[in-house]
């Protein structure tokens, strides 16, 4: 028996990747213009502003911005059928998934501090991660 795509999965997975490009767009300008960030939570100036915010003079959330563009693209192009896009889609998620939590135990064991708007990128990415795994279960039930 052949399963239908899980089409609806590949279309969440480009919502929230869209919410993760606003997040990461967010920050970027923010760090180019050197305008400080909106936060409700103590601690956003000290993490976007630690040695770790930058990863060769590129800020880090323009990396994650290109990331979350990449992982869009993926799921639409996923979502119109092309196979292999969701293969790369996990790839670059999973790769994604691990550097969160290296950016999570930063903040809370060496900068000592959270920003909101990194928590909600780590939410994101733990979220498209929860995708890529269920759509990997349903393909390795069927099998």
């Amino acid at each position: 028996m052949v399963r239908a795509r899980p089409v609806g999965i590949y279309w969440a997975a480009a919502v929230l990747a869209l919410a993760g490009i606003v997040d990461s767009l967010y920050l970027t300008i923010q760090h180019i213009t050197g305008e400080s960030v909106r936060c409700t939570l103590s601690g956003c100036s000290e993490v976007l502003s630690s040695q770790y915010a930058a990863v060769g003079g590129v800020p880090l959330a323009l990396i994650g911005a290109i990331a979350y563009f990449t992982v869009f693209s993926l799921a639409i192009l996923a979502a119109f059928g092309y196979g292999f896009a969701w293969k790369l889609f996990s790839i670059v998620v999973g790769l994604m998934f691990l550097t969160t939590l290296w950016l999570m135990y930063l903040q809370a064991f060496l900068i000592g501090h959270f920003c909101q708007y990194c928590l909600v990128s780590a939410a994101v990415t733990i979220c498209l991660t929860v995708l890529a795994l269920i759509t990997f279960r349903r393909r390795s039930v069927s099998l």
